[in-house]
This record gives structure tokens, sequence and C-alpha cells, in this order.
């Protein structure tokens, strides 16, 4: 697969505990882009961090949290990130997406 040198990556800021049909969010999201064909996702799971809420979830053991931040980085061209937009939408209840324009250096292996 190639991937065109200007694209968009879609950050997807969650919740771990976060649920798509019984199944952890980040993997749901994962496994559906995977299944989608879009060129690459990576799942980040963040020591400490808040979101709209301002509730503060760290790994720190006085105020351990279950609930840690997730970021789902998903690259791919313009078209096909638009195109998973509505089906990431329907998975999602709450959390924060955005959309940013990258220029892709490599991908995969050199030839």
């Amino acid at each position: 697969m190639q991937l065109p040198r200007d694209a968009t990556l879609l950050r997807i800021f969650i919740g771990e505990d976060e649920k798509f049909e019984g199944r952890p969010l980040h993997e749901a999201i994962v496994r559906t882009a995977r299944a989608l064909h879009l060129a690459g996702a990576t799942v980040l799971r963040g020591p400490v961090g808040f979101g709209h809420n301002s509730r503060l979830r760290t790994t720190k053991i006085l105020s351990l949290s279950e609930d840690l931040p997730i970021v789902i980085e998903i690259v791919d061209e313009e078209e096909k990130i638009d195109a998973f937009l509505p089906t990431l939408d329907a998975m999602m209840s709450g959390g924060l997406v955005t959309l940013e324009k990258v220029r892709v250096m490599r991908y995969g292996e050199k030839t």
C-alpha cells in the first residue's frame, strides 16, 4: 500500500474504561480501522491527564485511577479518514477527536 506524502492524522482522546459492544473502545476503533484498510493506527496510554470535566486521572499510587487517558492515532489519506469519521462517531459516546494535516516521510520498508 502506498500512502501519499500529504496525509491526515486522526487523533482520538478517550478514557481507558470506555467500551463499545462489550470490548474496550480503543481496541474496537483499531480493529475497525484495520478492517477498513486504513494505513495504520497506534494506541498510546497516558500516565496522567484530564478532559472536559477536569477530573485528573493518574497512575500515581495515592490517587490510582483505572480510567487512564488513551490516545489513538490513525494516519491515512484525507478521503479515507473522512470516510471513517461517521463510523467512529457511531462508536463513541464522548471524548475528543482532532484532525491535522501531516507529511508522510516514510511508510513501510525501504525498497
